[in-house]
This record gives structure tokens, sequence and C-alpha cells, in this order.
């Protein structure tokens, strides 16, 4: 495959680094400033920030340089705003575009710190329009193989959002939250695995994420809801000396943890 990767970011150098070691002719492109000839590509990745990514493949469309048959892949964190913008293209016949979202980062940007084998292992989740020939997702599948994706799933853009409301932004919001506290600048000494893990991705980029978590508004809400809901419940027991409600939720904590993992087997 020849592949061409607009941004050259974390993401977009690690899909070009990892292409490259998978066999496949690959260039980066810088996500601003002309478009570049893309004429000769079969995959071209739009690894730019979610709100950059409509003008991009805007620009990409208008250039007339994508070959026939090439399948334009953005990798944004959010897919049913981006999705939506670029509707226009579900029934272009020439080429195609798929929503992506590689399941993988480092705490680190920067195309300096791309790597090659950052998607060792990792899920590569496509959100297609419904018009989209199947042909095309099973190509995708065998490629992302090639670069070390463990698996593909394919969704649809709401639940793709539903879900990484959950998984990533909201991970994110609560560690950002827990380093802001006034201790853990004397974490020296009293610290553990558990304080690693939860300190682990509390530096997002704040213009990425800022972008991510206001494009992803609906669903993260309604997690962040739930989420302090239950801290409220687990405050509310301890202020009041409730041991019985205390140990209830513990006890509904453990048994949802089980459930989780018993369902991921």
């Amino acid at each position: 495959m020849n592949v061409a990767v607009i941004g050259r970011g974390l993401i977009g150098g690690s899909l070009e680094k990892a292409a490259i070691r998978a066999g496949h002719s690959a260039e980066v492109f810088r996500g601003r400033g002309p478009t570049p000839d893309l004429s000769r590509f079969d995959i071209v990745f739009v690894a730019v920030p979610p709100a950059a990514v409509a003008p991009v493949v805007d620009a990409a469309a208008s250039s007339g340089s994508l070959k026939d048959g090439a399948v334009v892949v953005d990798i944004a964190g959010v897919k049913t705003a981006v999705c939506e913008s670029l509707a226009k293209y579900a029934g272009e016949r020439r080429w195609h575009f798929v929503g992506g979202h590689p399941m993988a980062g480092k705490e680190r940007i920067g195309y300096e710190n791309s790597s090659e084998n950052l998607f060792d292992g990792a899920s590569m989740i496509l959100t297609p329009f419904d018009s989209l020939d199947g042909a095309v997702i099973k190509s995708l599948d065998g490629f992302f193989r090639s670069l070390g994706f463990a698996r593909v799933v394919v969704t649809d853009t709401r639940h793709h959002d539903e879900m990484i409301a959950f998984t990533s932004q909201l991970c994110h919001l609560i560690s950002s939250a827990y380093v802001r506290e006034p201790l853990a600048l004397r974490h020296a000494g009293f610290s553990a695995g558990s304080f690693r893990d939860m300190v682990r991705v509390g530096a997002p980029d704040p213009d990425t994420w800022t972008d991510l978590f206001l494009m992803n508004g609906g669903p993260l809400v309604d997690v962040l809801d739930r989420y302090i809901a239950r801290l409220a419940d687990f405050r509310d027991a301890i202020a009041s000396g409730d041991r019985a409600r205390l140990h209830r939720s513990l006890e509904e904590g453990v048994a949802a943890k089980a459930a989780m993992e018993e369902a991921t087997r």
C-alpha cells in the first residue's frame, strides 16, 4: 500500500512508521498549508485535531488529486461530530471516507515521540457510513492488522462516542482533577502503584482535549453525572458514619468489577 499521513503528531508519525515497518510505502505531511498531491496514495490518514478534520478532507476532495479507489481515514477521538460534518461524502463512489480511531497513545505527544510499535496489540475502531462497500472494510482490516493492531472494531459513531466518553475521556478528567489536589505535591514516600495509575493521564494536552471534551459533550456529561453520583454516595456514607451503606457500595463495586472482567474474557 502507498500511505499518506496528513499530520505530524504522535499518532500520525506512528502510523507512518508502523506502515514502513510492515513493508508499505508511507509519507507524512504537515496538517497545515497547501494540500499535498495525493494521487499516488491508496490510503490517506487525516491525523489532525478534530476541528481541523473536515477542512482537511474538504481540501483533499476539492483538489481532485485523490486516486480512484483511495480510502481517506480520519483518526480523531470523537466520531459523531466529525463524521456528520463529512456526511456529504457518504455517496462518493470514486474514493471512500471512513471514520477511525486507533486506541493507543502516550503521555508525551508530538512526532518526536512517535514509534513503529505504538499500535501493537491495540484496537482500531472504524465508523463507516452505511453506504460503504464491505470490501473496503475487509481491505482495511488486513491493512491495520499488518500495522500491529490486534483487532478492528466496526461500530456506529454514537456508540463509539458513548464508549470513549467512559473508557478514555472520563479517565483523563478524573486524573486531571486528582493531580490538582494540594497533597499531590507531598506524595513522595507515601505513594505506590495506585497513585501512579491515577496520575498517568493527568496532563492531557489542553488544546486537543478541550476540543475532544466539548465535541463529545453530551455523552461525556452523562457519564460524568453517573460517576459524580456514585462519588457523592461514598462521600455521604463516610460523612454520616453509615457503615452499612459504605460496605454495600464497596460490595457493588467488587461485583461490578468481576462482571466487567467476565464480560471481556
